[in-house]
Parts: structure tokens; C-alpha cells; sequence
């Protein structure tokens, strides 16, 4: 089987990068972070949360870029919640939200109403007018667990969308071959998922760029400008203003990347591909 770069008409050596922002739509600090890192930064993909509050204003900021949807069963922060957007009793906490865990959605959650759910938030962006490239899950809730996997594959073959997947170093840990389940479906997935540390990217980021593998590696950041909203509802604000200077300040990201001979794609290009059949 030829490598995927080779397919996206690249070296089998290339190092290919796709730089995703995850959570546009988040709120209005994130949707000014996403779009300004998209179109004046590095950043080469994004992932939309439709059911969040600021999703609409993402949808009339819109002007074509590479953006997926996050598929989103959960509301983790305790003071700033969603929920879902269709009529899914089983996806809802105590307080009219999602559920705050992972685990809270994995022993409470039906799968018939998962299913509803996710798919319309596709349909929605689309009718939204994204041109969607891609899926991932928010939080992972739905790639690592094999019933919810089920649902996050289905979707990728029904839209022909190509999935954010962990990489084959975690499949001994989730317990499950999701990776050669996508591949016999005909889905597109990145060779590797490059994960940072928790609260922050810091030094780390550039420290990875320089050891890429070759092949399509993924990393997802969550840039967002800094404000008194972004400070009050996310405790994570401080790491979400260094990804946005990440992608549009001088970081040394942008030498990093040149100097390890990175070339940075979108997830558009999966997408083309997997439709192409080729």
C-alpha cells in the first residue's frame, strides 16, 4: 500500500504537518484566535463546536477556510456549559449542559442518541455553509471507546470525511484496532497524532516539530486572543493566549518549521483524497 504522503502526491520521506485550531465556536476569544491564526498565522485546519455558544458567530465569520467539525458530547467547564442540539435526554447533566466527563457520558449516554446528535451537528455546519473537511472528537469521548468509535466511523464513511485518530503507539492502551477498523473503511487519518503536554505547549512544540516523522503527523492547538471573557470562563486561558502566539507571533515556531524541512497541509487534502477514492 503506497504511504499516505505518497498518495497526497509527496516524497515517502515528506514530513507533512497539518496544524489544527480546535475549538472555534468556543467563544468570541477563540473564534478571533482561530481565524486570525487560519488566515495570518501557521495554522492550517480548524474544528468547529457547533453546539457552543459563539458557533453562529463562527458561521457568519466564515470565509472558506479548511474546518472541520469536533463532534461534541461534552461540557467540561463548570461555570461556561452547552448542550445538545437535538432532543437527547440521556446527553444531559444535572444542570441542563452536557456531562462534564468523559466516563459521564460513556455510562450514561445512548448510543441511538449520540448518533442523532453528532450527525446533526455535521448537518448543521453544513447547512451553516462550512464546506466541513474533517471529524474529531471533543475530548476523545467518541474515538476511544469502541461502541462510541462505532458512531464516530459511521459518520466519517456516511459524509466521506476524514478522521482525527490518536496514533498506533496508543491502540495497546484504548484496547481496540481502531485505526485498521478506519483503514478498512476506506477512511483517511493522519500517520500520527503529535500529543502535547497538558496546560500548555511551551518549548515542546517546537522541540517535536524538529522530530517529526515522516509521513502526515496532526497536532491540535487552542489558540484564542487573550480577554476578561476568556479569562473568567476557561482555567486554561493562560495556554490557549500562548497557542495564538504560537501561530501568529514570534515564537520560532515558523523557523522550526522550515529548519526540520516541514511542509504544512490541511485536512482538506485528506478529504480530496478519500472522496477521490484514490
Amino acid at each position: 500500500m503506497p504511504s499516505l504522503a505518497h498518495r497526497l502526491g509527496y516524497p515517502d520521506e515528506a514530513r507533512l504537518l497539518i496544524i489544527n485550531c480546535d475549538g472555534l465556536g468556543f467563544c468570541h476569544a477563540a473564534n478571533e484566535g482561530v481565524y486570525r491564526s487560519l488566515r495570518d498565522g501557521l495554522a492550517t485546519s480548524a474544528s468547529l463546536m457547533v453546539p457552543c455558544p459563539w458557533a453562529r458567530e463562527a458561521a457568519a465569520a466564515y470565509r472558506g477556510e479548511d474546518v472541520g467539525v469536533q463532534l461534541t458530547v461534552n461540557a467540561e467547564l463548570d461555570l461556561y456549559r452547552w448542550g445538545p442540539i437535538t432532543h437527547a435526554p440521556s446527553l444531559l447533566d444535572g444542570d441542563g449542559g452536557f456531562p462534564r466527563t468523559v466516563a459521564d457520558v460513556w455510562d450514561h449516554a445512548d448510543l441511538d442518541e449520540v448518533r442523532r446528535e453528532c450527525r446533526a451537528q455535521v448537518e448543521r455546519a453544513i447547512l451553516w455553509g462550512f464546506d466541513v473537511s474533517h471529524l474529531d472528537a471533543h475530548m476523545g469521548t467518541l474515538q476511544i471507546r469502541s461502541e462510541f468509535f462505532d458512531v464516530y466511523l459511521d459518520l466519517a464513511v456516511e459524509f466521506g470525511l476524514p478522521l482525527r485518530l490518536s496514533g498506533p503507539e496508543t491502540e495497546p492502551n484504548i484496547g481496540f484496532p481502531f485505526r485498521s477498523l478506519a483503514a478498512e473503511e476506506g477512511v483517511v487519518f493522519p500517520d500520527n497524532f503529535l500529543a502535547l503536554p497538558a496546560g500548555g505547549t511551551g518549548p515542546g512544540l517546537l522541540e517535536a516539530v524538529s522530530g517529526l516523522l515522516p509521513g502526515v503527523t496532526e497536532v491540535s492547538l487552542h489558540p484564542a486572543v487573550d480577554s476578561p471573557e476568556l479569562r473568567a470562563m476557561a482555567p486554561d486561558w493562560e495556554a490557549r493566549v500562548e497557542d495564538q502566539a504560537h501561530l501568529t507571533g514570534e515564537s520560532g515556531l515558523h523557523s522550526s518549521l522550515e529548519a526540520a524541512g516541514v511542509t504544512l497541509i490541511g485536512y482538506r487534502a485528506l478529504r480530496d483524497l478519500m472522496r477521490s477514492g484514490d
